[in-house]
């Protein structure tokens, strides 16, 4: 079921005090720090820690030692974690406006599904077994479910209820046949069980380049859209009388979203959660500006997505748990706690 934003969210955001512009301007700065500092500690933590001045040496003085092998390992790690989580947090961000729906994440349209179909698809029927096949089959799956979503949903005339019944109802099948080719295949599932659960543990520089320009238009063309979005984000009526053109918008929002969430999923598996909770997490501080929630949304999204997968090595030395795993365990309860924050206040 859609919700609507709250009455508090349905203000003007054409201009801001200038104060509070500086306010936001210095938060934002204040998280690429935190972001800086989150991506030293995923280079350095690991199944053996290093130094930070290892660190650094292994980052610009690279001479073939082991602590200099690892940091180049780890790199392709942290900055496929850095891209992935800024694309889920700013589809998140997206979505979440074009529906009006402050519950809105990625799978709400399918793509999530389409992804691990096309996947499974791939192992069981086409013998796929490296992730550089994975990644093009995911991202199709997830393009093609992204554009049957709005096919199904009206096109140029879809509206965020038809789009939420379509992704619904295409997720609810194709995690069927998903299911159903997992039970019956054991290969299937034993290639998938992992890949399912979302990690970054696969990192490789061939991974971050085969997904890196999708990330980059899908990142550019959101982006773009923060203004349209605000008048479309304020109702269909108020939108049209401040002169966006819905179906444009909608169908760009779209694309958007199914370019970024298609091509993080290709690359580390679904996650749950980043696309969801942060973007309902900054609009707390930002406001409803868009202008605003989505370049937070793009610098911290990735803050926790490192951050869970940091979480992820410590707990489970000498092994690991998969991100996608300490996200939604983190996820989950956060996530309640600010929902029935948000009701009280409401109150």
């Amino acid at each position: 079921m859609l919700v609507d934003s709250p009455p508090e969210q349905r203000a003007d955001t054409t201009s801001a005090p200038p104060t509070r512009r500086a306010i936001r301007a210095f938060g934002l700065l204040v998280s690429v720090v935190i972001l800086l500092l989150v991506a030293l500690a995923s280079i350095s933590i690991g199944a053996k820690e290093l130094p930070l001045d290892q660190v650094w040496h292994g980052l610009f003085h690279d001479t073939g030692t082991y602590g200099d092998v690892v940091v180049d390992a780890r790199l392709s790690r942290t900055v496929l974690g850095l891209l992935a989580g800024a694309a889920l947090g700013l589809s998140g961000a997206v979505l979440q406006a074009f529906t009006r729906n402050p519950l809105a994440d990625p799978g709400l349209l399918g793509i999530n599904a389409g992804a691990s179909a096309a996947v499974v698809t791939a192992i069981t029927y086409f013998g796929v077994s490296s992730l550089s096949g994975y990644v093009w089959f995911a991202f199709l799956g997830a393009a093609v479910v992204g554009a049957l979503v709005w096919f199904l949903g009206g096109s140029r005339g879809a509206t965020p209820v038809r789009l939420a019944l379509a992704g619904t109802a295409i997720s609810a099948a194709l995690y069927g046949y998903l299911q159903a080719v997992m039970i019956t295949d054991d290969a299937a599932l034993n290639k998938l069980r992992f890949w399912t659960v979302g990690s970054l543990a696969s990192a490789s520089n061939s991974t971050i380049l085969q997904v890196l320009p999708f990330l980059a238009a899908g990142t550019l063309l959101a982006l773009g859209l923060a203004r349209p979005l605000n008048a479309v984000a304020m109702g269909d009526d108020t939108a049209r009388a401040l002169g966006a053109n819905l179906g444009r918008t909608r169908a760009l929002a779209m694309l958007a979203a199914t370019v970024l969430c298609g091509a993080a999923t290709a690359a580390c598996g679904p996650i749950a959660f980043v696309g969801l909770m942060v973007p309902h997490v900054v609009r707390s501080f930002t406001g409803p500006d868009l202008r605003w929630i989505l370049p937070y949304a793009t610098v911290l999204s990735p803050v926790l997505l490192l951050g869970a997968d940091v979480i992820g090595r410590m707990v489970a030395r000498p092994s690991e748990l998969q991100v996608g795993i300490v996200t939604a365990v983190i996820g989950g309860p956060v996530f309640i706690l600010l929902v029935r924050r948000r009701r009280t206040a409401q109150l």
